[in-house]
């Protein structure tokens, strides 16, 4: 009695004072809402004590698991030394120790780490790197950017500004600085009406007019590489990277790529840009930095872009930006176990047959009557319901046909979140093919009722 006193006593007051992250809160007083209680690897628990396979990783953060016991000591050992201090002058050993380690096991060509607390912090700050280092160059008319259709790099409003997704975005338009946007190699929806068997990449050709007609005012170019998120877990062709990168450095504009997401370990290697051996001018990290368990971004900078902003304190010339909670001491403290559970447990190495599984596992989603395309890069899935596979008309806003399936799911003991009519699967890494056998028999199930019943 007391447990069902406290749970309607929780979900009340969640109603009463809270306002949810992209949620329509007239709708979410209307509905129960779920109380999360506990977490043991890749289970969720909620205050009745049921389960739930944690199909997005707690939003495509938590890497080893919930309750990761070296994790959970290394924070302990932490908090018995000191909690926090200020990084606006003094240092402190986790972050010093995670600097080190993050230069060794980023691309060779990044040598600086700028730590903050989010990934729309950790693009902010590469922005403004990439604006006041053209500054400091004397190309003081490079002050704008290029960033991809349906792109998504945060929240913050130099973030927004760079952001391609209407629905996020254009309610703030008013603030934003001059950004190109480029179209997104969207294969399955390609703006430019090409089909893969008849495609030369020609989304390139078009980056590559709007280099040549802005690039002596573009500071930089910013793109998640491989998979755009928000956007739709749209995953760009081979060698679209590339191009991209030799696109910048042909027409001198910083390449920022938004590692955010992709970076340790979700595409299959520890960052996305290593598979094509791209290495950027900055590199924004955050998410997965500590295995999602507490607050702590980083941007990773070139030597060359660093170098730029030494001089004497008289000539202004020092990056003014900082946050409160930067070098975090019991986040690097987190961070440096989960890097070293890559290595401990070889993460990488024992992605790959999980990869192979999914990859397998997924074609068997096919023969459902609106799935219009599976997109996989390492273990990050996305699909696409669409009304007719023939025209690929999508379902409206109105239908909630992701929400749906999300609600059918939860039913059986999956939680995900749809973005709009697209299904994520993002499980922790740790999952075993056992359970990922689990995961997308109930996504299959849950699809399948929805879109055949509505």
């Amino acid at each position: 009695m007391f447990e069902e006193i406290r749970k309607e006593q929780l979900q009340t007051w969640d109603k009463t004072y809270l306002w949810h992250p992209f949620t329509q809160m007239q709708e979410y007083v209307k509905e129960t809402p779920l109380v999360i209680a506990e977490g043991k690897g890749i289970y969720l628990k909620d205050i009745d004590g049921n389960e739930y396979i944690d199909g997005v990783s707690s939003m495509w953060c938590n890497l080893h698991g919930h309750r990761k016991k070296e994790i959970d000591d290394a924070i302990k050992a932490q908090l018995d030394k000191i909690a926090h201090s200020t990084f606006l002058g003094p240092t402190n050993i986790p972050a010093s120790e995670l600097g080190k380690k993050l230069i060794e096991i980023v691309p060779n060509g990044l040598s600086k780490v700028f730590y903050s607390d989010n990934g729309s912090t950790a693009n902010e700050v590469a922005l403004k790197m990439a604006f006041q280092y053209w500054q400091h160059k004397g190309r003081r008319d490079k002050t704008q950017f290029i960033a991809l259709q349906y792109g998504y790099h945060g929240d913050t409003i130099g973030t927004m500004a760079v952001g391609g997704i209407d629905i996020y975005h254009k309610v703030f338009s008013p603030l934003y600085f001059k950004t190109h946007f480029a179209p997104s190699p969207y294969c399955y929806r390609c703006p430019l009406n090409k089909i893969p068997e008849d495609c030369s990449m020609e989304c390139l050709g078009t980056l590559e007019k709007i280099l040549q007609e802005h690039a002596d005012n573009v500071a930089a170019m910013i793109m998640e590489p491989l998979v755009q998120g928000v956007g739709g877990m749209l995953m760009h062709p081979k060698g679209y990277l590339a191009g991209v990168s030799k696109l910048c450095k042909q027409y001198d504009v910083l390449l920022i790529l938004d590692e955010v997401m992709t970076g340790f370990g979700r595409t299959g290697k520890m960052f996305a840009c290593e598979h094509e051996c791209v290495v950027p001018d900055l590199m924004p990290l955050s998410k997965g930095i500590n295995g999602g368990y507490m607050p702590l971004a980083a941007t990773l900078a070139t030597q060359e872009i660093y170098d730029a902003f030494l001089g004497e304190y008289t000539h202004l010339k020092t990056f003014f930006h900082g946050h409160t909670y930067t070098g975090h001491p019991l986040g690097c403290a987190a961070s440096l176990a989960s890097i070293h559970l890559f290595e401990k447990e070889n993460i990488l190495e024992n992605l790959q047959p999980k990869i192979k599984h999914l990859k397998e596992k997924l074609s068997s989603f096919k023969v459902l009557k609106h799935v219009g395309e599976i997109r996989q890069c390492g273990l990050i899935a996305a699909i696409e319901l669409v009304k007719d596979t023939k025209t690929k008309e999508p379902y409206s806003w109105v239908e909630r046909i992701g929400i749906q399936i999300c609600l059918e799911a939860k039913k059986q003991g999956v939680l995900i979140r749809p973005l709009g009519h697209i299904i994520v699967i993002m499980p922790p890494l740790i999952i075993t093919t056992a359970e990922l056998d689990r995961l997308l028999g109930v996504i299959y199930e849950s699809i399948r009722t929805v879109t055949e019943k509505v």
